[in-house]
Order: C-alpha cells, then sequence, then structure tokens
C-alpha cells in the first residue's frame, strides 16, 4: 500500500465504547479501534505511516452510517467500505482472508493459517490477526481457538464476546 497524504480521526458512539476511526484523503479507512485502545491506535498509526499523524475530521458519512448499520444488525454493510492498510505481503493476505469468514461464524487460526497458504504459520497468521489495524471491519474477532475458547482480541475479550454473539455466532 501506498503512504497516504493526509489522515483524519473521527470518532463514533458504539453498543461496546466508542470507535476511533481513521480515514485518508481519498475516504478509504485506514485504521478501526476503541478509544480505550488509543495508545495502541496510535502505535500501529506510527507503525506503518511513519510521523503522518491524524488530524480531527469527519469520517465520510458512508463509514459512519455502515458501522451504525452493522451495529443494528446489518452485518453485510461493512462488505463495502473502502479499506487500505499497511503491512506486510503476509498480513495483507491475512487481513483479506478474515474478510471472506462471513458473519455467524467462525474460524480457528490454524484454518486461517491454511487460507492463507501456509498451514504450518499458525503463530504467524496469529500475530497478523493481532496486528489488524481494521478492527470489526476485517473481523479478526471471528478467529478462535481450536478448542472454541476466545483467545485475544485487541478490544477485549468482553467485546470479542459481544461482536460474536451480536453476529449469532455464539
Amino acid at each position: 500500500m501506498s503512504r497516504p497524504a493526509r489522515l483524519v480521526l473521527d470518532r463514533a458512539p458504539s453498543p461496546i465504547g466508542e470507535l476511533l476511526i481513521v480515514t485518508d484523503e481519498t475516504g478509504a479507512l485506514r485504521a478501526l479501534d476503541f478509544d480505550d485502545h488509543a495508545h495502541r491506535l496510535d502505535r500501529l498509526l506510527k507503525i506503518h505511516y511513519g510521523p503522518l499523524r491524524p488530524e480531527p475530521g469527519a469520517a465520510p458519512i458512508a463509514i459512519r452510517e455502515a458501522l451504525s448499520a452493522y451495529f443494528a444488525g446489518a452485518f453485510a454493510a461493512l462488505n463495502t467500505l473502502p479499506w487500505a492498510t499497511n503491512g506486510t505481503a503476509f498480513q495483507q493476505a491475512v487481513w483479506t482472508a478474515l474478510t471472506q469468514i462471513p458473519s455467524g461464524q467462525t474460524i480457528t487460526y490454524s484454518e486461517l493459517a491454511r487460507r492463507v497458504g501456509r498451514p504450518a504459520a499458525v503463530r504467524a497468521a496469529g500475530h497478523a490477526n493481532g496486528a489488524n489495524p481494521l478492527g470489526i471491519v476485517v473481523p479478526c474477532h471471528r478467529v478462535i481457538g481450536l478448542n472454541g475458547a476466545l483467545t485475544g482480541y485487541g478490544g477485549g475479550i468482553a467485546r470479542k464476546r459481544w461482536l460474536l454473539a451480536h453476529e449469532g455466532a455464539l
């Protein structure tokens, strides 16, 4: 991915905490996280975009409306959002694979590794999943442990449980 010329930071309410929405000058979503994890968002933005810092502003209405629709139960609303983010080729493959997990379904980390063509790279797939800067939109919460355990989620296990229950996966 290329480096954007500008990043914009907006905020939006959600049933599980205020969202931080980062978009670029084209209106593409670059990052999405929870307000109480702003430090992680800032760290990821530094990794992916160097000194470029987001300035306060409004996210495109289509992004705000899609997030509202998702929380109202229209899960497919997120599928059409334009997003772009920097990351390694492997991370990009993992993040793309995450978008192909239908709402209401879960897969294991080993299945995620298999889907990106690296079945032995379970830990690497898990690490890429955890480095996902687009929580909810790129649904890393749909990946669970081999025994069905709700393992790690950047927003916290309670939010992961809520999201999976909201989507009907629990």
